[in-house]
């Protein structure tokens, strides 16, 4: 049988098609446009998505045998605020995850209605990304389009429901909406009265592996596929690549190098870190995972590299650094402020620890330790719950870099495994819908099946244990900072 993933990204639709076996039989990309309306803001139109989707999967089935396609799963961009009318119009251009119009409904949220209470009742924090505080916004800037609201739902899920005819959405993008009850995998009584909302305007809830229906039949005779193709829920695009990447069951952990940079950790029971450092969400897998996310990652590189020194040779830079663990420079990669765990806007990039034998190549260096060092401090409030981890994937443009990962390695003292197929949250899609299918009797299943290792770095004990004096020096920077930061702006 064929799986189809659908990940509805920011700048464009990712589709893969997978058989049983795992193997990637075509992938098809189509952009769609997006808006900036004023400053800070974003919005895209969600018929773009349905568009775009729609003629990528036809594209994608064009010379295949589209009877055996048994099911079609999700990742998606999170956050995303879709409102429709009584008749399922859409009302107004979503909201998108980098929308910063919000301010004011996250200071309410956070310092009015006071983040302990946020806490308790989603295990989260309020964040200018998140959902709840968009709904906030449309209620007390638009109130004539808040009246109007008869279903409220996430961009990945406005597709499933074009596709299904199904409102529906699963625990791990919920989980983003700071209107969703984590721990017990329902939506927030409390969340849904300080929004003005009630539970019938939100979507029917779902586990990520779970199918909400069948493709319509109108859908069916367009792609000539069966009607009985399954709709899976799917997940958020951090779940869906986490279960590309086989970081399902208790204490996985996979580090995403990419534009941003994020820690993920699965686990089995509920946990949350008293100063919600880690968003604490539903993971697809019908568990929990815990996740930090930096705003600067490989972009630190990038804008180093491309807009400082002036170069694209990003491997001959890294061949001129010598010794690891014995840097004298330091780097804060806060180029865009900083989300986990510090969840400063206001925090900004800077180098310290500079003399006149500082080289080109310490400088470099610094910045890819930076990143690596950020990560840690996430790492570390996960131990602080009591998660071990020995391991953990790897994946992003900038796990390319070998000497990046074995940087990684040695700050963090675990092992780095390299996966052989990197396609994210579309592999994930397809995966999760195998399993809706019956083609695997669980996501673990999946993944031990169809995620393979092809690499393993390991940290060199004597690296590490210098690293991690370093890291003792670096996690002193940003407290001595902050208040710098605060006025330079």
């Amino acid at each position: 049988m064929l799986y189809i993933g659908v990940d509805l990204g920011t700048s464009a639709v990712k589709l893969l098609l997978m058989d049983g076996e795992g193997r990637i039989q075509k992938i098809v990309s189509r952009e769609y446009p997006i808006c900036f309306p004023q400053p800070g803001w974003s919005e895209q139109n969600p018929e773009d998505w349905f568009r775009e989707t729609m003629a990528g999967l036809k594209e994608l089935l064009s010379d295949c045998d589209k009877s055996q396609v048994a099911g079609i799963s999700f990742g998606g961009q999170m956050h995303g605020l879709v409102i429709l009318d009584a008749k399922d119009q859409v009302i107004r251009p979503a909201l998108l995850w980098n929308d910063g119009r919000t301010y004011e409904e996250c200071d309410y949220l956070n310092n009015v209605i006071g983040k302990e209470k946020l806490s308790e009742y989603t295990a989260n924090i309020s964040f200018t990304g998140f959902t709840a505080p968009k709904i906030l916004w449309v209620k007390n800037k638009e109130p004539e389009n808040f009246a109007r609201i008869r279903k409220i739902m996430l961009p990945k899920d406005y597709i499933a429901y074009r596709l299904s005819g199904v409102h529906c959405t699963d625990v791990s993008d919920a989980s983003g909406m700071l209107i969703f009850d984590v721990k017990n995998r329902c939506w927030s009584r409390q969340m849904l009265d300080i929004c003005g909302i009630r539970e019938e305007q939100l979507a029917r809830i779902y586990e990520s592996y779970e199918a909400v229906g069948t493709v319509l039949p109108e859908i069916a005779a367009k792609l000539e596929i069966p009607e009985t193709t399954k709709v899976v829920a799917g997940a958020g695009d951090n779940a869906a690549a986490a279960v590309g990447t086989g970081t399902v069951g208790d204490g996985m952990c996979n580090i995403s190098l990419g534009t941003s940079g994020t820690i993920f950790i699965s686990s089995e029971k509920f946990g949350v870190d008293r100063h919600n450092a880690l968003h604490a969400f539903a993971h697809a897998d019908g568990h929990y995972h815990l996740m930090g996310c930096m705003l600067s990652a490989a972009s630190c590189n990038k804008w180093w590299m491309d807009g400082i020194i002036g170069t694209k040779d990003y491997a001959g830079e890294q061949e001129a650094i010598g010794k690891l663990g014995e840097n004298h420079v330091y780097f804060l990669p806060y180029l865009m402020g900083e989300r986990s765990p510090h969840n400063n806007p206001n925090a900004r990039g800077t180098f310290i620890g500079m003399t006149m034998d500082t080289t080109r190549a310490d400088m470099t260096q610094a910045v890819l330790e930076g990143v690596a060092f950020a990560l840690r401090d996430s790492f570390e409030v996960a131990k602080s719950l009591g998660i071990r981890i020995e391991r953990t994937k790897i994946c992003g443009g900038g796990a390319k870099s070998p000497l990046w990962k074995k940087i990684i390695a040695n700050v963090m003292n675990i092992k780095v495994d390299v996966i052989e197929s990197e396609e994210g949250p579309a592999l994930g899609g397809a995966m999760l819908a195998a399993v809706a299918c019956g083609e695997y009797e669980s996501v673990e299943a999946a993944a031990e099946k169809l995620v393979k290792v092809v690499d393993t770095v390991e940290p060199t004990p004597e690296i590490a244990a210098k690293y991690e004096e370093r890291y003792q020096q670096f996690k002193e920077i940003y407290p001595a900072c902050k208040p710098l930061f605060e006025i330079i702006k």
